[in-house]
């Protein structure tokens, strides 16, 4: 797969090739070419196997294509590619040719290997969705660590006045009076009516008069370069507010249609379900649990040579980190409300277990009943 040709490479059962690697354009006339090739391969269809590397973008329309036309196509791990070539030849070889030849051998060789589905293919909205989000939260973030930098420089008592720097009433006071010398220099009923409509009549006159009387003794400096990269920061933040409430609205869509149960659990709400399942796709392409917790990266490493076996099995951290951030910031959620959840945390901590390695293993057995209820399709209830 590459952004602008494909590199193909034709084998029969018998390890006959009937069409050496040849390249097609990434267009509408490649596809077809290709599709040409391989019915010309033989008569018999439903015998056909069509493999791709899981290259992202790339891979995508290709795809759908060859799912469109009715052809068992299977997605393969890079990493698993990789290590595949390697194991073929000492030679330190690597080009799209070869990869094309690769990925025929592996289908010819690994009988365990599951096509993949319409279900997974059309998921990927969701898996768009939920990693655009987890993008944007990520770039809001950011922006409010600038905003907690600069208002340290501007006004550093302005923090120990409110519960918070991120709530509505500060961005809005910090956007018209971004310092403690321009909050200083406000008249009172202007800063009480802004606090008042920001606030939604929480913060009045003694909350207004208390911060122009700590702006008034502040030691914050008199930068406008800051000042006016504290309004721009704060104008960004409310256009990313408003851009992730419009992507979990189609997540919210997605998810209606869905009924998964996944969202009975105690602690995964719409978002953090979203996200999971979309990650793991189509459940059916796993046989078991361990099979998630290995594409999620969450299966402890092992390694034994000789005598040595290693002390601390180490979390492998391969495979999906979108899923293996989901399911471990569920775990913890899940934890805090479900009591058979908090029950085991607690049995791990007893242990001696790290709170971080305890809720690894929260996330493991998480993963065991999300497949289970996936499986039955049947709602989570909690035990006796």
């Amino acid at each position: 797969m590459a952004k602008d040709k494909h590199d193909c490479f034709i084998i029969s059962s018998e390890g006959e090739v009937p069409a050496d690697v040849f390249t097609i354009p990434n267009n509408m006339e490649g596809f077809r070419c290709l599709l040409e090739r391989i019915q010309a391969c033989t008569a018999a269809q439903n015998k056909i196997k069509v493999g791709l590397e899981a290259t992202g973008h790339y891979s995508c329309n290709i795809l759908g294509f060859l799912l469109d036309n009715g052809l068992p196509t299977y997605v393969l791990n890079p990493l698993h590619t990789n290590l595949y070539r390697k194991s073929l030849s000492l030679r330190k070889t690597k080009t799209d040719r070869v990869d094309a030849r690769t990925i025929a051998a592996m289908l010819m060789s690994d009988v365990g290997l599951k096509p993949y589905t319409d279900t997974a293919y059309h998921n990927e909205e969701l898996k768009s969705l939920t990693r655009y989000r987890f993008d944007k939260v990520r770039e809001r973030a950011k922006l409010k660590s600038s905003i907690a930098r600069l208002v340290c420089i501007l006004f550093p008592e302005l923090e120990k006045l409110v519960p918070t720097l991120h709530m509505a009433s500060v961005y809005a006071l910090l956007r018209e009076f971004p310092g403690a010398k321009q909050i200083a220099d406000a008249h009172l009923t202007r800063l009480k009516a802004l606090l008042l409509e920001a606030s939604k009549g929480h913060y009045k006159r003694d909350v207004a008069v208390k911060i122009r009387e700590a702006a008034q003794s502040s030691i914050g400096s008199v930068m406008p370069a800051k000042s006016l990269e504290l309004c721009h920061t704060i104008h960004l933040i409310r256009e990313l507010d408003a851009e992730i409430e419009e992507i979990e609205a189609a997540i919210q869509t997605i998810m209606d249609e869905l009924h998964s149960p996944i969202t009975t659990i105690p602690g995964i709400g719409t978002r953090m379900g979203a996200m999971i399942l979309a990650e793991v796709g189509d459940f059916s392409l796993f046989e078991s649990p361990d099979k998630i917790l290995a594409y999620a990266g969450l299966s402890p490493s092992t390694y034994q040579s000789g005598q040595l076996n290693n002390c601390y099995a180490h979390m492998e951290k391969r495979g999906s980190r979108y899923l293996r951030f989901a399911l471990y910031n569920a775990a913890k959620y899940v934890c805090h409300w479900d009591p058979a959840f908090a029950a085991y945390l607690t049995k791990k901590r007893a242990e001696g277990k790290h709170y971080n390695v305890a809720v690894s293993h929260a996330a493991k057995k998480l993963v065991r009943l999300i497949f289970a209820l996936e499986k039955s399709r049947q709602p989570y209830r909690l035990a006796a």
